[in-house]
């Protein structure tokens, strides 16, 4: 007799399509439905005679507890994001690094060579050779002031 619902392979390909749908659409609802799918295949490889219709309500009830877990969650653990955030800012990221100038600033302006990048550096006029603080950024600038006394946490560049 030929089982009349699917099989643990379907329900895994199922997974991986709600996958899909996760990538593109990002919510965190078809990432645990996916979860869901691939929990009624691995029953299924265990318990290959379920009927089609308890394999659909057992992959509802698998998929209403894992987005309702999910959800409190979610509401007891709230992901925060700080306004002060540097991702995709790098300027932000060399805040209280100090280097030493390889150029000077003339003008209020000057160039500063930094891991593979070089930064155009706005503070007060200075020679090559001093010590100088970022103290912020704006635009693709970075803001310097000079460092007295030298301090040992010099980067190299």
């Amino acid at each position: 007799m030929e089982n009349e619902g699917l099989v643990y392979w379907h329900w895994w390909a199922f997974g991986v399509v709600l996958l899909i749908f996760e990538m593109v659409a990002p919510a965190s609802f078809f990432l645990w439905m996916a979860v869901s799918a691939a929990i009624v295949g691995g029953v299924l490889l265990g318990f290959s005679g379920l009927s089609f219709s308890y394999q659909l309500l057992l992959f509802a009830a698998i998929s209403f507890v894992t987005i309702g877990a999910f959800q409190f969650y979610r509401k007891r653990h709230p992901h925060s994001r700080s306004d002060d955030s540097s991702l995709n800012q790098r300027g932000k990221q060399y805040i209280g690094r100090i280097f030493v100038l390889q150029e000077p600033i003339v003008g209020g302006v000057g160039k500063l060579s930094v891991d593979d990048t070089i930064w155009r550096i706005e503070g007060e006029d200075m020679g090559r050779g001093i010590p100088i603080e970022v103290v912020g950024s704006r635009g693709n600038a970075l803001l310097v002031r000079r460092v007295n006394p030298p301090e040992k946490r010099i980067a190299q560049h």
